[in-house]
């Protein structure tokens, strides 16, 4: 039997208002806006290069904004300590995964719980995550860095989730996956989304799987947001077929061009 989705609340768990980033002279991101409801899975759609993954390690306090402010459960976190951050309860799963690759999963797992101080609930923590993704357990005494990408990206997840957050910022989580394996990558998160509410903020080039995870979308083109709707909406949008679906207007599926230049309709 199918999970019901979680009820989304109308008010926002994370807000960005007016947010540049830049590295060096180079913006990456210009006057981006956003919001994320509570209990919601929300996607950043965009090629490489537009500004996607600078987003996420903003709001999670890995680079300072230059401009602009971001509200976390109603409380500026714009510039705070990453280390501040996580005990508000956001998590950031980063692009390529980030394992600790000498230490075993398992101490992997308790380093996502460093911020906790109530060892019953790490050690049910740990068996939720094990449940999600029973190889991990089987390989817990095993060092990360042997273990298949595919499986360090699980403990990515695994490890953001042991710090039981309210918010999970996702990056690229197909990175460098089967698709078979992608499939059940998101699969476990839309999992977690609706048995836990736990809000996801998705970066992902996989624009099918993603809006087909997510409640609410957003388009990033050159570092500024261009379109946002309902996932369900965008996945109708004739711009969102042909240039992050590979379908032309007529429905035939044609190939993706990531660098022709676009106005956005």
């Amino acid at each position: 039997m199918s999970i019901s989705p979680p009820p989304i609340s109308d008010l926002p768990v994370l807000k960005l208002l007016n947010v540049e980033s830049a590295y060096g002279p180079i913006k990456a991101i210009r006057g981006v806006s956003l919001q994320v409801r509570r209990s919601e899975i929300a996607t950043v759609l965009g090629s490489n290069g537009a500004g996607k993954t600078t987003i996420l390690k903003t709001i999670s306090g890995i680079i300072d904004p230059r401009k602009g402010t971001i509200e976390f459960k109603g409380q500026d976190i714009t510039a705070k300590d990453p280390a501040f951050i996580v005990q508000q309860g956001l998590s950031h799963v980063p692009e390529g995964r980030e394992v600790f690759p000498l230490l075993s999963v398992h101490d992997n797992l308790l380093m996502g719980a460093y911020t906790r101080h109530d060892r019953d609930g790490v050690a049910r923590d740990m068996e939720t995550v094990f449940g999600y993704f029973p190889i991990l357990k089987e390989r817990a005494d095993q060092a990360a860095g042997l273990l298949s990408g595919g499986q360090q990206q699980m403990l990515a997840i695994s490890r953001a989730l042991m710090a039981n957050p309210d918010l999970i910022l996702l990056d690229e989580p197909s990175l460098g996956l089967s698709p078979k394996l992608t499939k059940e990558i998101f699969e476990i998160v839309v999992r977690i989304n609706r048995e836990h509410g736990t809000t996801i903020l998705l970066v992902e080039q996989n624009a099918n799987m993603a809006l087909n995870a997510s409640d609410y979308g957003y388009v990033l083109e050159n570092g500024r947001i261009v379109m946002e709707d309902t996932c369900a909406q965008l996945r109708e949008k004739d711009d969102i077929k042909e240039f992050y679906l590979g379908l032309k207007e007529d429905g035939v599926r044609g190939e993706r061009r990531w660098k022709k230049k676009k106005t956005w309709r």
